[in-house]
């Protein structure tokens, strides 16, 4: 007997700070039969002979399905300060590939990127420009590249810019929400197909025979 393999669904890796959140999500994502892989659960696939970075964006390219999470803290893994984090890096690999994917975003880096842009630092280049001392409130100013990253505005054309929705969320209850009801739309867009696959094949069948009796 063969059983049909879970798909697999990558949450991106950022973790400090957010636990309560991530582990919510994670039990969420299991009971309805995904397999989760997160690094705040040891659940990410580690790859001895590669960096966290390599291993991270390896994980992005095997996964069937992908959640970002972009939150105030920005993450870890450069190797030098002006390095991108990996939580970014597999972030920019997921919309690379075009990975089918979903994205939360803390309602802080919603408001930094607002507020910024009313003071005339709405521009990569013009952050840039200001230096921001790092606080759990709101890390690094990369955070809002990210964002504008995740809702394409490298894309100048508003109607080109598919896989653009970008879910603010302002606590663990309202992120864990969004994750349940998305995946499990998923789940049943996937049950749907499946199932008018299956009656196509079977019509087909018929029809090969020489149609029905």
């Amino acid at each position: 007997m063969t059983t049909k393999r879970k798909p697999i669904l990558m949450v991106s890796s950022a973790v400090f700070g957010f636990e309560e959140l991530l582990d919510r999500i994670y039990a969420s994502l299991v009971q309805m039969n995904y397999e989760v892989w997160m690094s705040h659960k040891g659940t990410m696939p580690v790859y001895p002979e590669l960096t966290a970075l390599e291993s991270c964006k390896r994980a992005v390219k095997e996964c069937d399905l992908y959640l970002g999470i972009i939150l105030p803290r920005y993450g870890s893994g450069k190797e030098k300060p002006e390095d991108d984090s990996i939580t970014h890096e597999e972030m920019r690999e997921a919309i690379h590939l075009n990975k089918p994917r979903w994205i939360l975003a803390h309602d802080h880096v919603v408001f930094a990127r607002g507020f910024l842009a009313k003071l005339n630092y709405g521009s990569k280049k013009e952050r840039e420009t200001l230096k921001l001392t790092p606080s759990p409130i709101f890390e690094d100013l990369r955070i809002i590249d990210m964002y504008e990253m995740a809702t394409r505005h490298d894309v100048e054309v508003y109607k080109d810019r598919a896989g653009n929705w970008v879910q603010t969320f302002g606590s663990p209850e309202d992120a864990q929400l969004f994750a349940v009801s998305q995946f499990r739309r998923f789940q049943e867009a996937e049950a749907f197909l499946k199932e008018k696959f299956e009656d196509v094949k079977a019509v087909r069948k018929v029809l090969k025979k020489g149609g029905p009796e």
